[in-house]
């Protein structure tokens, strides 16, 4: 479909263009602008490097290594014009860093932000504060490894090899970056999702596919997380009316937002142990008001609770942590949910007012 610009009540069409015609490199300028912009994609992603290359025995770049909010690695392979084998080149680079540690991404960002010109000193930080993880969880850490697949042009030879690795529970997606030119001389970028593609369809028919197979579900951890969330919702539901338009979230925290920004009392979960905490993003004078407090939060909340603010961390917390986790034998999980929505309430009882009565 053609791309119109809107003009004093006229639809004009842009002109199809190339990226080469225009001069756009595919890596100086093309990776450059997605890298600063990553959102164009379509998703929350986190930029860990461009043109990793962090393997022994391999000359080999991945464009750009992200993360998603789920700690899976995502790999971002761009072409700018036609797409060729990059499914091929992208499924390599998967498996090379499908075993990477949670201290490789951090060195691996670390040296990214060097290149740019910054401090690697934060890169921990970074990764902790977009993963809303108060410390490394190297089991949740990667837990699969994702492809975006973006160019010019996608051939039904690629596309149907995508579809087929999609049916086997591979998650790669492809998305077509369509340059239009203006009769003024500016360049607009149509970025669309192609999956499923119109071109497939004819394969699909051929062969006599049936609907493409859902996704693959959830490894057992990731179930079992879900089904904890869902049963602390209900019992928490039962105590209180905050969580009451919450749902069993996907990630292993849950956000309890207070009506001041950079400010929210969060559970964090893993398989052994569950956390109930005030998040606050940065504000560090915020942080030693209530610091300041401490004895009277304390005693409100009725025992010791942990003041977490590390050197170099973007983030502060204030909580308490309580063995047991998703993990833990089912038969628990009432009493682990009980307790810490209980610690929950009081927390956010003894923190709440003082939270909203600090200043910047």
């Amino acid at each position: 479909m053609p791309v119109y610009e809107v003009n004093e009540g006229k639809l004009t069409a842009a002109n199809p263009t190339r990226f080469d015609v225009e001069g756009l490199r595919e890596r100086q300028d093309i990776q450059r602008m997605l890298r600063d912009q990553i959102a164009v994609l379509g998703e929350d992603l986190f930029v860990l490097s461009d043109e990793y290359g962090g393997w022994i025995d391999s000359n080999r770049r991945i464009d750009l290594l992200c993360l998603d909010p789920e700690a899976n690695l995502v790999v971002v392979e761009l072409k700018r014009d036609d797409a060729g084998h990059m499914e091929l080149q992208a499924i390599r680079y998967a498996a090379m860093i499908a075993r990477m540690t949670f201290a490789e991404a951090v060195e691996a960002h670390a040296q990214y932000l060097r290149r740019c010109g910054q401090s690697g000193d934060d890169a921990e930080a970074a990764l902790l504060a977009f993963l809303n993880w108060q410390e490394a969880e190297q089991e949740e850490f990667g837990g699969g490894v994702r492809i975006i697949l973006a160019s010019a042009a996608f051939s039904k030879e690629l596309t149907t090899t995508v579809l087929w690795l999609r049916e086997q529970g591979l998650d790669i997606s492809c998305i077509r970056l369509s340059p239009y030119k203006l009769g003024d001389g500016r360049l607009l970028l149509d970025v669309q999702p192609i999956i499923p593609l119109p071109e497939a369809t004819q394969f699909q028919t051929q062969i006599g596919l049936k609907r493409q197979a859902e996704q693959k579900a959830k490894v057992e951890r990731h179930d079992l997380r879900q089904q904890f969330w869902a049963m602390l919702l209900d019992r928490a539901k039962n105590q209180t009316d905050l969580y009451l338009h919450h749902t069993a979230p996907s990630v292993n925290y849950m956000q309890l937002r207070i009506g001041r920004s950079g400010y929210h009392f969060d559970f964090n979960l893993n398989q052994s142990q569950i956390r109930a905490y005030l998040y606050i993003a940065g504000d560090e004078a915020g942080y030693e008001q209530l610091e300041a407090q401490k004895p009277e939060i304390e005693e409100d909340f009725g025992g010791p609770l942990e003041w977490t603010a590390s050197s170099g961390r973007l983030s502060r917390s204030i909580g308490i942590t309580h063995a047991g986790g998703y993990r833990s034998e089912i038969g628990e999980w009432p009493r682990i949910q009980d307790e810490i929505v209980s610690a929950m309430l009081r927390l956010i009882s003894a923190l709440r007012a003082k939270v909203m009565a600090t200043s910047r």
